[in-house]
Parts: C-alpha cells; sequence; structure tokens
C-alpha cells in the first residue's frame, strides 16, 4: 500500500506541473513571443555583429522588438562577405545590409536581390590640415589609402576620379589605391605622408576631423553630400532571392521590421544612439557626434516610406550606371537593374 501511495503522489504531481508548464507556455505564446513556439516565422539569422553605426536599424529592429512583432525571433551573427553570400544563396541568411559593392557579386551569379534602401551616405575621404588637394581633379598622381581593392571606398573613390577625368585603372598610374587592413592604419600612413589621402568608413572620418583632431585632418569628401552621392541611397538591403521565391511573405514582414526601426531612427536620433552605445551594439565614445552621423544618413521616416520619397530602383540605376562607366559591371545598366532590383509587395503575410 506506501509503495502504490508514493506512485500515485508522484503521478499527481508529474500531472500538476505538466498542467502548470502547460499554462504557461499557453501564456507566452498569447503575450510577448517568448518561446520559438510564438514566432510565425521561427528563427532566423541576421548578419548584426560588425559594430558598424550605419547598421542602426538592425540594432533598433532587434532591440525594440519590431523583428518580433514581424514574427521573427532573431539571432544577430557574425559574418564576412563570403559567409553573407553563401547564406544568401543557400537561403539560411534571408536579409542583409550591404552597399553597391555587391552589385559585382550579382552580376557573377550571387542568388540575391536589391529588395530596399537602407541609408544614404557613410563614407569620407580625409587629407592633412591644409593639404593642396581640394578637388577629384587634384589626386592625380597621388595615392589612397582604402580598405580593400573592389570595396566601397575604393569603388566610391573611381567613381569619384574618373569623373574628374583620372583613370582609376591601375594599370595606367594616373592615381595609385594603397589597401591597410584597418582604417586606424590608413590614418596613421596619412600623418607619416605615406599617402595623401584616407578613404575611411564612418565614424573614423568624423572622429579624425573633428574635437581634438580638427587642427590635424579635413573632409575632402563626404559621401552624404558631394553632388555625385547626396540624396540616394549608399546602404541597400539584399534579400536571398531563395526566400523570395519560396516564402515571399518573411521577406515582406523583414522589411516592415526594418521600416519601423528606419522610422523610429528617424524620430529618435538621440535615443537610438543611447542604445546602440549602451548596450553596446557599436562603440561609441562620442554620442553628441554620433547622433549628428545618424541625422546625415537621411534614414527614411514614415512620410517617406508613405510618399515612396526615395526611388530605390531608379539609385540602383544610378549606380549601376556608374560601375558599369569605369568598368566594375559590365551588364547594361537598365538590364542590370532590371534583373537586381525586386519590389516587395509589404502587405504579404500581415
Amino acid at each position: 500500500m506506501k509503495r502504490s501511495k508514493k506512485i500515485t503522489g508522484a503521478a499527481a504531481l508529474l500531472l500538476a506541473l505538466v498542467l502548470a508548464l502547460n499554462l504557461a507556455g499557453c501564456s507566452n505564446k498569447t503575450g510577448t513571443a517568448a518561446d520559438d513556439g510564438a514566432y510565425k516565422y521561427g528563427k532566423i539569422d541576421i548578419p548584426g555583429k560588425d559594430g558598424a553605426l550605419c547598421g542602426a536599424p538592425i540594432y533598433i529592429a532587434y532591440d525594440r522588438g519590431f523583428f518580433a512583432e514581424e514574427g521573427f525571433d532573431v539571432t544577430l551573427i557574425s559574418a564576412d562577405a563570403e559567409t553573407r553570400k553563401i547564406g544568401l544563396n543557400n537561403g539560411t541568411i534571408p536579409i542583409v545590409n550591404g552597399d553597391f559593392q555587391f552589385f559585382p557579386s550579382i552580376e557573377e551569379g550571387v542568388n540575391v536581390k536589391v529588395v530596399d534602401g537602407l541609408h544614404n551616405g557613410c563614407i569620407k575621404f580625409i587629407v592633412k590640415k591644409g593639404s593642396p588637394i581640394k578637388t577629384a581633379a587634384d589626386l592625380r598622381g597621388k595615392k589612397i589609402a582604402v580598405d580593400e581593392i573592389g570595396g566601397t571606398p575604393h569603388q566610391v573613390a573611381s567613381v569619384w576620379v574618373e569623373k574628374a577625368g583620372i583613370s582609376a585603372d591601375q594599370s595606367k598610374k594616373e592615381v595609385e589605391f594603397v589597401v591597410f587592413s584597418d582604417g586606424n592604419l590608413e590614418i596613421e600612413a596619412l600623418k607619416k605622408d605615406e599617402v595623401d589621402v584616407a578613404a575611411l568608413w564612418d565614424p573614423l572620418g568624423s572622429v579624425y576631423t573633428s574635437g581634438e583632431h580638427a587642427d590635424e585632418y579635413e573632409v575632402l569628401f563626404d559621401l552624404s553630400t558631394d553632388p555625385t552621392f547626396a540624396g540616394k541611397y549608399c546602404c541597400f538591403l539584399y534579400a536571398s532571392a531563395k526566400v523570395i521565391s519560396d516564402s515571399p511573405e518573411k521577406v515582406s514582414a523583414l522589411l516592415r521590421a526594418y521600416h519601423k526601426a528606419q522610422e523610429w531612427i528617424a524620430e529618435n536620433p538621440k535615443e537610438a544612439v543611447d542604445i546602440i552605445s549602451d548596450k553596446q551594439y557599436s562603440a561609441i565614445e562620442d554620442k553628441a557626434l554620433a547622433e549628428e552621423l545618424v541625422k546625415s544618413y537621411a534614414y527614411p521616416s514614415a512620410q517617406s516610406h508613405a510618399n515612396n520619397t526615395q526611388d530605390v530602383g531608379a539609385d540602383v540605376l544610378y549606380f549601376a550606371t556608374e560601375l558599369y562607366n569605369i568598368g566594375y559591371l559590365k551588364t547594361a545598366p537598365a538590364q542590370f537593374a532590371d534583373d537586381a532590383y525586386y519590389k516587395v509587395d509589404l502587405t504579404l503575410g500581415k
């Protein structure tokens, strides 16, 4: 009898525990999407750990719960360019942010589509204070530090000098590009006169031309204000063509999350910088400077999205044309833009 009572008591306790867990699970599913079963689209990985300030919409969509609202349990991962390409090709990474550096990869067969714009300029070229170099035309015979050949600063510089009548083709030796693995090394080379110009991603370009460095360096070129690039998306959102084909509603939902983040940043730039800094999504030493940079990137507001103020397809065509003109693309620009850009129906899956 004692053995029977112990078994019955244990069974009762187990049943009570199961019921309690089931009730808790039901509570989560109708509340804040706390477990995987509550997310409409389940778990996904998004590259978002590179620390770049221009990745602000990813950090905000993650931190403010916009991804979760749209049905995604997101894990932010680190991923280099090759990892992103592989993930986009096979659909394990549904979406990434990137600039027009991705265009040649699309031409080479990476299975990806431009689906939206993310923000405007985030690259600056700097020179020593008082440098005789004032315009692109002054760069003939000069050395420009870049992070990689084929990278965006290199492509931007190539477009800029070509428009001034200087060939960016290294074999012609009208301008020389010197590669450094780190932006700080570019600054050091500029300081030692080993190069004449440093082409830098933000925030370095702004950090070294303001505050304690304002008397040492100055901005030669700003992607956000130069007439060749101003008012155009430099950074786009790229979605896996496989995911677009298999689950177009997922891409639609992801874009809605990004739009919410962009709009929130546009309305709350200071708060966005606080979140990004305090949560260490990006290493920010000067919050005031970071806030000015975030504003300069012109993240689309709700009104901009509603009015389709900025034409993503037109910007894709524009940069495809510029890259075609300097030999970085071989496909006719109109054909490339038509193949590369995919307009997403944002109502899918609502």
